[in-house]
């Protein structure tokens, strides 16, 4: 598959490109952000994916968080895929946290969903391998990171794929969604009613059943307005805590869910990531 490049522009020495393809995976055409650090000019460079929450797409952590200074020092690329699949020809809903903008990163199996939401396998699979083919990036030193929704996603690809994404953090992730409205609601849509099938795609279910080697940073805002009612990080700490799952949990506070808290840690992030994944 080949990719379209629609823009890009100069940032602390390095390149932030914004691209699309055409996607087997999600059937549609698709758009990603690539920040390509100064040191992938004369070598390939480490990765760390990062995705985004309700409502987003990649420009949001590319044009708010600033995370192009701490990337350039580190020597990382930063890959922001797209929060769902879009267009006419793809389900939507009218509310903000089901449908475009809101895939929740699973393969649905319910209509009409299932025809256009894989958003799982679409960033394991097809878009890993384009990223692979396309940029001067070392595959095999991987990190993975999010915001909310995008943190949801970031810690279940990790406990899933641990081999794949080596360092994993989040900020503000919903880590139990099947026992948060957000997650109810789109789990109940695209997954159906069988709630054994929502433990595949729920990081509190995911890491009592088996802890992987990383260390999971998280920061979460004290102030964050979605903290009791969708976030709940107490059930998560605890299910890390008796799986043995080496976890740094910050309480930060006074902030809260938006991208001036993002911007305020990002590079304490990229930090974490780049300790361990030069050296692979």
């Amino acid at each position: 598959m080949s990719i379209a490049s629609e823009s890009n522009w100069q940032s602390h020495g390095g390149v932030l490109s914004v691209h699309t393809h055409e996607s087997q995976v999600c059937n549609c055409t698709m758009r990603f952000a690539v920040y390509l650090p100064p040191q992938a000019k004369s070598s390939h460079v480490p990765v760390l994916w990062y995705l985004s929450g309700l409502t987003c797409s990649w420009a949001n952590v590319m044009e708010k968080s600033g995370l192009q200074a701490a990337a350039a020092e580190h020597g990382i690329a930063i890959i922001a895929p797209d929060t769902s699949p879009r267009g006419e020809q793809v389900a939507d809903d009218d509310e903000y946290d089901l449908g475009q903008g809101a895939g929740f990163y699973l393969s649905a199996t319910q209509a009409p969903w299932s025809s256009h939401f894989h958003m799982d396998k679409y960033i394991n699979e097809e878009l890993s391998a384009l990223v692979g083919a396309n940029f001067p990036v070392n595959m095999n030193a991987q990190g993975i990171t999010g915001h909310s929704m995008g943190g949801h996603g970031a810690i279940t690809l990790h406990l899933k794929n641990p081999s794949v994404y080596k360092t994993v953090s989040a900020f503000s992730p919903i880590t139990s969604p099947s026992q948060v409205p957000w997650g109810q609601k789109a789990f109940s849509a695209y997954l159906g009613n069988d709630k054994t099938s929502w433990a595949d795609y729920d990081a509190t279910e995911l890491v009592k059943k088996q802890a992987s080697n990383a260390v999971i940073l998280i920061d979460t805002g004290s102030s964050d307005q979605f903290l009791e009612n969708q976030l709940q990080p107490a059930t998560f700490i605890d299910a890390c805590k008796q799986s043995d799952q080496a976890l740094n949990y910050r309480m930060q506070e006074g902030y809260d869910h938006s991208y001036y808290f993002v911007a305020s840690y990002i590079s304490d992030h990229i930090a974490h990531h780049a300790s361990s994944l030069k050296s692979l």
